[in-house]
């Protein structure tokens, strides 16, 4: 486990939940609530997930424990009933992920949710000044959230107003990047692993790596691995649930 990463009393469901009937896992889901791990697949939005679940278990009240982009794949944590209430500890809690970025390619939304716009020569950058960059931006660092994004402006999601050619200015934030390992340069794409703190964005991360360099990068793969001490390892796909909740 990396330093600093939290140690959760968070009971997720086991093996015993899926061996009771399905009046039995509906009544544990609405009653005492249950948590779930999810591997979120591509293009699937959270909230789809939590849909899911409350369709097939027929439950009223479930949350999630925090944002995957639909570009994004990986962990996501759902909580039925009364175990909502642990969304806010899950909620505070380090992100792992790994992922791939495209080097000398700009996008808008800073990654392939929308085309690129710029492209530079990348034949004069060494792994070496990509190492130095990556050094730059670990630990805390200020960053500024994309414009294709949740957060809100005036009550409004960024990317509504984004998808409009709307551009506003917005406050940076303090992040903590714990860990940002990154491959050898191949090609024009870079594997990399980051450890976080909550609200850290990992688009806007790889677009200050590619502007550091002077070239620019766009994100092309996403994964979520862990949230605090949860791990994707653990987690059920989004199928698999549905086929083992069919009456």
């Amino acid at each position: 486990m990396i330093p600093g990463a939290e140690i959760m009393s968070i009971e997720v469901i086991g093996d015993e939940f899926w061996q009771l009937s399905w009046d039995e896992r509906h009544n544990a889901a609405n009653k005492e609530g249950i948590t779930l791990l999810f591997d979120k697949p591509k293009e699937y939005t959270s909230a789809r997930i939590v849909n899911i679940v409350k369709k097939f278990l027929d439950v009223n009240k479930a949350g999630h424990s925090g944002t995957l982009d639909p570009k994004a794949t990986g962990l996501m944590v759902v909580c039925t009933g009364k175990k909502t209430k642990s969304l806010n500890e899950l909620l505070g809690c380090d992100k792992e992920y790994e992922g791939v970025l495209v080097l000398g390619e700009r996008t808008k939304s800073y990654d392939t949710e929308t085309e690129v716009f710029e492209k530079a020569d990348i034949s004069h950058i060494t792994n070496e000044q990509i190492a130095e960059a990556v050094k730059e931006l670990t630990g805390e660092i200020s960053q500024v959230p994309p414009m294709f994004s949740a957060v809100k402006h005036k009550g409004k999601p960024l990317y509504k107003m984004a998808r409009k050619g709307q551009v506003m200015e917005i406050a940076p934030r303090q992040v903590n990047v714990k860990v940002f390992e990154v491959s050898q340069l191949n090609g024009n794409e870079i594997t990399f692993r980051v450890h976080c703190t909550k609200g850290t964005y990992i688009r806007s991360l790889v677009s200050d790596l590619g502007d550091k360099l002077g070239v620019g990068a766009h994100l092309k793969e996403l994964r979520r691995t862990k949230i605090g001490d949860l791990d994707i390892k653990n987690a059920l796909g989004a199928e698999d649930f549905i086929n083992r909740n069919r009456k």
